[in-house]
């Protein structure tokens, strides 16, 4: 946990409700209301990579919601890679994003050097191979150009963090 030090104060006016509702928030969650206001203007990496997946979970055009979490991972570095995906996904996905979401974390974890989260290894490859496109005539490029965590994991795709096909 980072410590922080008290610097400077920002008073900030809300209605009676308004702080009713703060409180019952922050006493639900076990926090006080200052550190619950801060935990939601400031997520820390780990919430936002569960929150993430959980918009990766209930997303109905999932590639757009995988974009932002391709976008949340490319930047980081590998000491703030390790911290935010240290934790497993704390919402199911079937077995295809499952293994989706930990090829793409395995494979940023390589190019940012950095370790590797172990609940990727709790996740069975798939038994059937997946390819990025319908196109058979684009098999053979998928199958000699995917990443290896993806091949590891029988998916076939042509890009991962930090690229846009």
């Amino acid at each position: 946990m980072q410590t922080t030090h008290k610097t400077e104060q920002l008073q900030v006016r809300v209605s009676r409700s308004q702080k009713l509702a703060i409180q019952r928030q922050a006493a639900k969650a076990q926090m006080g209301m200052s550190e619950w206001i801060l935990g939601k203007l400031f997520p820390s990496s780990q919430q936002t990579f569960q929150n993430l997946v959980e918009e990766l979970a209930a997303a109905g055009q999932r590639s757009y919601a995988f974009a932002e979490l391709l976008d949340f991972l490319a930047p980081l570095g590998a000491d703030a890679f390790e911290i935010a995906v240290a934790e497993p996904p704390k919402v199911h996905l079937d077995s295809y994003w499952q293994n989706y979401l930990a090829a793409t974390v395995e494979q940023a974890a390589a190019a940012k050097q950095a370790k590797l989260p172990g609940w990727t290894r709790d996740i069975a490859a798939l038994d059937k191979p997946v390819f990025g496109s319908s196109l058979a005539s684009l098999r053979l490029h998928l199958l000699m150009n995917s990443p290896p965590a993806f091949v590891e994991r029988n998916i076939f795709i042509d890009a991962s963090v930090g690229d846009r096909v």
